[in-house]
Formats: structure tokens, C-alpha cells, sequence
């Protein structure tokens, strides 16, 4: 079976740097790719045309062509255009795109396609509590309705994208994964007690700017507590302003001294940075299924996270660590120090996340066949 993805980034040194779309999807197509599957991948809005391979992966960079006016619609149809040469020339079986911005809403294919929900611009608003604008809300909707089938990567993000498009369609739930053994957990003697993680885009909807209130609470408790954001900065939606800088002016003072910001690494090396935390705190508002937190549990990590919507498919609250309402600052300090100070329970806690993310998030396990059954189940005759 020769399956095509349509994505707006992925990770390689040759594109623009990827989030958790690009992270997630390759760490599916590097398991599709040992289990015998031809994969083909189209990244779109380039800087220019090209062709290369990622091991077995071919990518294909697809131009983005400027015109003085209707530069969208004008691309979509060379994106169109090119893709169904490329499937009628490398028989291609099966096409997967994403929800974001509706790429393909005014697109037609010669074969099946399947919608991944990880999240449309429709879906993020809404729990941003920010307006759509027409023309994206337009543009996602069509694009959804047109798909042959729909796979969401938490049954949370499936249900909410089939009521703000006011749909009723059908959905397969299948979880992101990740390769659990990349992210064992390191020696004990690494982690320093008292630190904290947050790991991710630094931007407002994941929930950074009250981490900076719960942390200030934490710190006049517990004076010796350190926090380090690893992350790229993003611009504030709202005000415009860098979201570091915003994070800084909430702390109080004492916090100040006790944050450490650091750039984007490189994705290998998020595991030495978990290995040095004894707690990771992952307040966010606005996720599908967030990576960081499956990473996170994988490497034997107590996590605080935020306590809405998808988390019940990841957390287990008391199990894996504890799950509260980012604006519950003082709820989640006091759940803060009790891991720091309790390391017995952190540590069993990290135990127990480990198990859930092996059982419930390897993606060489059950998340890879649920992958190939929805494929499969859009091809004629299931061939």
C-alpha cells in the first residue's frame, strides 16, 4: 500500500522548522515504513520546488507561487494539479491531509482521502476564545465535509470539530504515538529537586502565562524551586508583544531570579532536559493531543498538567501525576511543592506514566494497526 500525506510542515533540515503536526506524523511514518508501506509526503508553501528523500520517505517541496491577487486559490489548484500526477504516476492508494486551514477544501483527488484532525485554525479558536475568521471557518468546513473518512488523535478533538462544523460524521479515534524507547528514562541522580519543566512553544494558549502566577505562589513557598521554559517564544495574539516578555512581567520578583529561558533544541536532546526535572508542569488550554505530555510519561516523568477536555485520554489524575485548571493557581502550587517534597510519590508517579504511555501511546503498537485498518477501510474492495 502506498499511502500520500498533504502536510503543511515536517521535520528535515531542508523545511522550515516543524511543531507537533510535523513530529507526530513522522513518528507514524517511520513506523508505516517498517511495516513494508511506500510513503510518499507533500509539504506545501515552499521556497521552492523540490524532491528528496528522508531515508525511505520521498518529500516532495511544493512551491508557493505569489500573484498579485488570489495567491491562495491560484495555488491550490498547482497544488491539485501536482499531486494527482505525482498519484497517477507512483499509484498511490491513499491521500491523508490535515485539518489546518482547509489546504484541500477546493481540491479534488482520483483516490480516497482521510482528514486527520490534529487541531483546525475552527477548533483552536474556540477554545482560545478568539473569532474565526469567515473565510478560514469556510475554507476548514468544506475541507471536512469533503473527506472520506475522519481520524481524530483524541476522541475530544473528533466530537468538538463535528460540533462546531455542525456535522454529524463518523470518526476513528487514533492517539498520537511515539517511539517510547527514545525517551527512557535517565539515571535518578540527574534530576535536580526542585526543578521544574515546561517544554513546548512558549505562547499564551498553552497555558504559560499562568504558569508565571502559579510559579510566583510556589517560589514564596518554597524559595529554592527553579523553573526552566524550553521552547521558541511566540508573539502574543492578543497584545502583540513577545510571550517571554509577558511571562516575565507576571512574575513576582523573587520568581524572577529562580527562570531560566531556553531556545528550541534540537528534538533529540528534549530527553537530557526531562532527565534534569523532577516535576513537569504542562498547563495548557489548547491541545488535540498534546506530544510534550506523552514524551514527558514516557521518559518516567511526575507531570501537572491541565485538567480540560483531552487530558482524561492522556492523565490519569493521582496515577500519573495530578491534572487541575491552570487558573487554579494556588491548587496547582500546592500540587507542585507536595511532588517536590514527596519524591517517593513523584517517582511512583513517574512509574505509572511510564506504563500508560507504553500501553496506550507506543506507536509500534495498537496505534500503527489502527492506522493501516482506517487506510485499508477507505480503499475499494479493502484491497
Amino acid at each position: 500500500m502506498h499511502i500520500a500525506f498533504l502536510l503543511p510542515e515536517y521535520p528535515h533540515e531542508k523545511l522550515p522548522k516543524a511543531a507537533g503536526i510535523g513530529t507526530s506524523t513522522k513518528n507514524l511514518l517511520k513506523a508505516l515504513i517498517d511495516k513494508g508501506l511506500k510513503i510518499t509526503v507533500f509539504t506545501y508553501f515552499q521556497d521552492k520546488q523540490e524532491v528528496f528523500q528522508d531515508g525511505k520517505i520521498t518529500i516532495h517541496k511544493i512551491k508557493l507561487r505569489k500573484y498579485p491577487v488570489l495567491t491562495w486559490k491560484l495555488n491550490e489548484g498547482i497544488i491539485n494539479k501536482y499531486i494527482n500526477n505525482i498519484i497517477k504516476k507512483e499509484q498511490i492508494d491513499v491521500l491523508e491531509v490535515v485539518d489546518w486551514t482547509g489546504i484541500s477544501a477546493n481540491m479534488n483527488f482520483p483516490i480516497p482521502h482521510v482528514m486527520r484532525l490534529h487541531g483546525s485554525d475552527t477548533y483552536f479558536c474556540h477554545l482560545d476564545a478568539r473569532k474565526i475568521k469567515k473565510a478560514n471557518y469556510n475554507r476548514e468546513y468544506k475541507a471536512y465535509t469533503k473527506a472520506d473518512k475522519i481520524i481524530g488523535v483524541s476522541e475530544f478533538v473528533a466530537k468538538k470539530t463535528n460540533i462546531l462544523f455542525r456535522q454529524q460524521k463518523d470518526f476513528t479515534v487514533v492517539h498520537n504515538g511515539i517511539f517510547t524507547n527514545d525517551f527512557k528514562p535517565l539515571e535518578n541522580n540527574r534530576v535536580q529537586p526542585y526543578h521544574l519543566l515546561y517544554f513546548g512553544t512558549i505562547i499564551r494558549k498553552k497555558g504559560v502565562l499562568e504558569l508565571a502566577k502559579t510559579f510566583s505562589i510556589a517560589v514564596e513557598k518554597k524559595p529554592q524551586i527553579t523553573l526552566t521554559l524550553l521552547g521558541s517564544d511566540a508573539i502574543d495574539i492578543f497584545e502583540g508583544k513577545s510571550t517571554i516578555t509577558l511571562f516575565t512581567n507576571l512574575l513576582s520578583e523573587k520568581a524572577k531570579k529562580q527562570v531560566k529561558f531556553v531556545s528550541q533544541v534540537p528534538y533529540d536532546k528534549v530527553k537530557n532536559f526531562l532527565a534534569e526535572a523532577a516535576v513537569i508542569v504542562l498547563p495548557s488550554f489548547a491541545e488535540a493531543l498534546p506530544m510534550t505530555w506523552i514524551e514527558a510519561m514516557a521518559s518516567g516523568k511526575a507531570l501537572i498538567t491541565s485538567n480540560i477536555g483531552w487530558a482524561k485520554e492522556v492523565m490519569i489524575h493521582n496515577k500519573t501525576g495530578y491534572t487541575v485548571n491552570p487558573k487554579n493557581h494556588d491548587e496547582f502550587a500546592h500540587y507542585i511543592i507536595e511532588l517536590l517534597e514527596n519524591k517517593d510519590k513523584r517517582e511512583q508517579f513517574g512509574v505509572n506514566a511510564r506504563e500508560v504511555a507504553i500501553e496506550k501511546f507506543d506507536i509500534l503498537g495498537a496505534i500503527l494497526q489502527k492506522n493501516i485498518k482506517a487506510y485499508k477501510a477507505v480503499l475499494p474492495n479493502n484491497k
